[in-house]
């Protein structure tokens, strides 16, 4: 297996066409993968901007800018895997690539959770929450990459993998989107924040332990 394949996210949709097509275009339109990187902060400060504007609203108005900072979910995974696209399958790859890669996404995660956790001021402990699951989706990452610098694969296993976070997430806010609808209290993102970071917790201890057995040569 190779170095590339052992450190890279796997991700189903980069063998589909449209992914490949799109990540082609924007090869030969001359768009940096590191550009790319950095436009997936835009769009996760779009949710934070978002979550930050409902925190003042009720009724419908919250429920617009909760499902506004849901669609700005997406955006910022289909950031995630065309950096990557452009930079390998396009042939674009630079020295710091890595850096822009990975730095990103911290900063995105962070962006995403504490403005959830902000979001939700009828519940006291919910920005505590937001808080926590950043700190522990940070975690997940740092074992993943003190696994690579020790030598072991790259663990990308969830059950709260970056996708899979942000997927729980962005359900979440359509979740709390109908509680503003109908009145109901506030009980999706403030309990989702708290199942994204026992799961991180989660993942990053499967991680672990991967990284430990393939070192140690028992798993």
């Amino acid at each position: 297996m190779t170095e590339e394949r052992l450190l890279r996210r796997p991700i189903a949709a980069r063998g589909t066409r449209w992914a490949a097509a799109i990540a082609a275009a924007l090869a030969r339109w001359g768009v940096a993968p590191n550009a790319i990187s950095a436009a997936s902060i835009l769009f996760a400060a779009g949710t934070a901007t978002a979550l930050v504007a409902a925190r003042g609203e009720a009724g419908g108005a919250r429920a617009a800018w909760l499902v506004v900072a849901a669609l700005a979910i997406p955006l910022r995974l289909l950031a995630n895997l065309f950096d990557g696209m452009v930079a390998v399958e396009g042939g674009r790859k630079s020295a710091s690539g890595e850096i822009w890669n990975e730095l990103p996404d911290r900063i995105s995660d962070t962006l995403c959770l504490v403005a959830a956790g902000w979001a939700v001021p009828a519940v006291a402990w919910a920005p505590l929450a937001g808080w926590s699951a950043a700190l522990a989706a940070v975690l997940t990452a740092y074992v993943r990459t003190l696994g690579v610098a020790a030598g072991a694969a790259a663990q990308f296993i969830g059950p709260a993998a970056k996708q899979q976070r942000m997927v729980l997430l962005a359900l979440a806010l359509v979740a709390a989107a109908g509680e503003a609808i109908t009145g109901a209290a506030d009980r999706a993102l403030p309990w989702t924040l708290l199942a994204i970071g026992a799961l991180s917790l989660l993942t990053a201890a499967r991680r672990v332990r991967r990284i430990v057995g393939e070192l140690e040569g028992w798993r």
